[in-house]
Parts: C-alpha cells; structure tokens; sequence
C-alpha cells in the first residue's frame, strides 16, 4: 500500500516562515555550470580506465598494480569529502568548487613529466582528494539556488554530468588516446577544469536558500541549546546520521558507487579483453550506457518530483525508487556473465547505468530529515561512505583477475560478488528509507524556540 504524504514538515521546511526570492535565470545559470562541472569530473575519474590497456602494456604492469593505481583515487576521496562536508557551513561554495576543479588540472600533470607508476598514483591521489567532495559540494551548491520542491530536475541535472561525461568523453578521450597518445588525454582535462574553475570563480556565487542567508534573515537558535530545525538551527549529528532514511540513502549510494567504481576502472579493459571490442567500438558502447544514464536521470527524477507534488510521499517518490534501482541494476550484473551476447549487452547496460538514478534521490532523501545549516556536512558524511567501493571494487577485481584460474573467471567472480553487495544496498535502501516518518520523529525532538 502506497503510504500517504503526511502533512508533517521536513525539517528544512518546518519552523519560522522564510520567502526568498526565487532567481529563474541565475538558478538555471548554475545549474549549467554545475552540469559542466560533474562533465568534467566523470571524465577525470574515467581516464585511467579507457587508457588502461595502452597504459599497462606501455609500463608492463600486472592487472593487481592496475587495480592499485585505480583504487589509489579512492585513498583520499572519502575522508577529503566528510572533511569538506563539515567545512562548507563555514567556506562558501564559490570558493569550494573553484578550488577542487584548479586543483583537478594540477592532479594531471605528473604523468605528464614521468609516466611511472609512482606518478600515477601521485596524481590519482590529488585528483582523488580534489573530487571527493565534488559531488555532495557541487549538491549543495545547487540547493542554494532551489527551493525544496523544485529540486528534483536540477538534481538530475547535475548527476547527468556523470552520463554526460562518458557520453562525451568516452569517444573524445579515446579518439585523443588512440591518435595522440594517452598523455594527451590527461593534458586536455587538465585544459578543461583549469577553464572551468576561471569561469566559477567570475560567475559562481551562493543562492538565496543556503543556511547563511537564513540567518540573514534573523532565524536565531534558541539560546543554550542545540539547534534543531530549520533556517540556522541544529540537530545533533548522531541524531542525524543514525536514522534509517540517511543510512539508507548512504547504503543506496554504495551500491550505486560500486558498479560505477567498477565500471570507471574495469568496463573498458573488459569489452576489449572477454568481448573483443575495438577501442573505438567500445568507447561507443560506453557512450551508450551513458546515454540510458541520462535519459532515466532526466526523466525518472522529474516525474517523481511531480508525483510528490501531487500527493506521494517521498518515501515512494524517492526513497523506494532508488532501493528498486540498485537492486535491478544489482541483478542485472549477476545474470549477464551468463548470457548470450545480445542480451550480455541489454544486462551490461542495466547493470551499469540502471542505478544512475540513486545520486540525485539519494541526496534528496537526505535533504528531507537534515537542517539547512548541516546539510553540507551530511552531504559529505554520504558521500564519503558511499564512496568507499572505490577503494574497494578496483584493486579487489584486480586482484580476482590475477588469482583466478582464467580471466574470464576473475571478471565472472567480480561480478558476482558485486551483485551481491548491490542487491543488499538496494533492499537496505527500500526499507529504512521513511523521510516524513523520520523528519517527523526529529521535528518532535526539537526544543521550542522562546516566544518574544
């Protein structure tokens, strides 16, 4: 039975009036900025893999050294994100984003000077630190700009940048990889996120539904307490981060970050190694998961918006979606090493590019039990345990490879016991996902502010 929205406020949106004045144009400006910004971060992530091959044959190393230098990213990307999290109540977003995306094209250069394996986990590392917070950052960001029932579309919008990305990118890096040489790849994005961080810093400023214009507005914390509610006041963040409807968007996120951690540093090498496709047939084939990425992102997420327009609770509207995405995707991965190659193919798509739409809901879900003031820190507490399987899933389906007795059993391996991991966070996710239940029980807990 569908359960019915309750009148009952979520926490950004109970407690004293506030009407900031809602900028169109400058909204959508920034959110085409955002986009740019997540394009250009999913092509960075995505390098290392379309140029695994070339890279390992040219430095003769093992598919464990690979796995390595792939999960280095990952050693930095969680802590830099729950740091920065906790950071941004106090920095503002205009100098958050700048500073990630300069410090992207830096993470680029030393393969550059010396193509050794200690320069490529060098870079990965920076590059690794420098987008951990992108994600939930660049969220929180946009949140600014948005009132919380016009959220679902830009939210979709700026995860797109991830099937944008590899929409774009996948021909375009490996084109520059295969006529150029895989140096020239890491050159141009270090190219393409020096720009974008010029044009941020010139065009990119924080919107009126950030917590520091709520203060602005002369929302005070009653004095002596913890703040609890919306507009500049506070929950304890053990309260915060212990209840299901955020443990369960963290549980969907990891599922949805391992297959796309195995799809960033494993997809490619796996199309050209067990399906024999040509680089340029499978950059192609990557394009395409892209593309199903982004027509779910740009139509599932909206629809779901109005739907909670009209009635439906965000638990259905945006909890239970993302369970049913990740377990989908998650069983999909489990059949296709089993299948036959047409619909190996239609599995590999599902599998890959079928849980796209947990990113913008996930953070939407969290967004609903969480004050504006600690939003970005909870952004960055999700995104840093939900990214976790990219210190995981590479350097473990690297080393399946090596130690199974064929590679086709490592992949089959690997692959299986992804499944597993994502049809767990899935039903996790369906489960304890309650927004209204959850807001509820937090707005009950927070003390009344004293009448004046």
């Amino acid at each position: 039975m569908v359960e019915p929205s309750l009148p009952a406020p979520t926490l950004e949106s109970a407690g004293p009036p506030a009407h900031p004045v809602f900028d169109r144009r400058r909204a959508w400006l920034i959110t085409a900025l955002i986009v740019t910004f997540m394009l250009v971060n999913y092509a960075d992530k995505a390098v290392l893999g379309l140029a695994a091959v070339p890279i390992m044959d040219e430095l003769g190393i093992s598919n464990s050294t690979y796995g390595l230098i792939s999960s280095s990213f990952a050693l930095l990307f969680s802590l830099s994100g729950l740091l920065v999290g906790f950071v941004s109540a106090r920095v503002s977003s205009r100098i958050l984003l700048f500073t990630m995306a300069a410090l992207w094209a830096v993470a680029q250069l030393p393969v550059l000077f010396v193509a050794s394996v200690p320069a490529l986990i060098a870079g990965r590392m920076l590059l690794g630190a420098a987008e951990g917070p992108a994600a939930s950052m660049s969220m929180h960001a946009l949140y600014k700009w948005f009132p919380e029932d016009r959220r679902g579309l830009p939210s979709a919008l700026q995860i797109s940048g991830a099937a944008l990305g590899m929409l774009i990118a996948a021909p375009v890096l490996t084109w520059l990889i295969t006529d150029f040489g895989w140096r020239s790849a890491f050159a141009a994005l270090a190219a393409a996120s020096l720009t974008w961080s010029l044009v941020w810093w010139r065009t990119g400023h924080d919107g009126p539904y950030g917590a520091e214009h709520t203060r602005a507005r002369g929302a005070r914390p009653p004095a002596g307490t913890a703040d609890a509610g919306p507009a500049g006041q506070r929950l304890p963040y053990r309260r915060l981060l212990l209840n299901g409807t955020v443990l369960g968007s963290i549980a969907a996120a990891f599922g949805a970050s391992w297959a796309m951690a195995l799809s960033h540093a494993w997809l490619p090498a796996y199309l050209r190694t067990q399906l024999h496709m040509t680089p340029g047939t499978a950059a192609t084939f990557i394009s395409v998961i892209s593309a199903f990425s982004l027509v779910l992102l740009l139509s599932v997420p909206a629809l779901l918006d109005r739907l909670h327009r009209r009635g439906l609770s965000r638990r259905w509207s945006s909890g239970a979606p993302q369970g049913i995405a990740v377990t989908v995707a998650g069983l999909a991965m489990a059949a296709f090493p089993f299948a036959d190659s047409g619909t190996r193919l239609v599995l590999l798509t599902v599998a890959f590019g079928g849980h796209a739409i947990t990113f913008p809901l996930h953070y939407m879900t969290a967004s609903a039990v969480v004050p504006p003031l600690q939003r970005g820190a909870v952004f960055g507490v999700v995104a840093a345990t939900g990214t976790l399987p990219g210190l995981i899933a590479p350097y473990l389906t690297g080393h399946l490879l090596d130690s199974a007795s064929s590679q086709s059993a490592g992949y089959t391996a690997s692959f299986l016991l992804s499944a597993a991991v994502m049809t767990a966070c899935g039903l996790v996710a369906f489960v304890a996902i309650r927004p209204e239940r959850d807001a509820r029980r937090l707005v009950t807990a927070v003390p009344a502010e004293p009448s004046r």
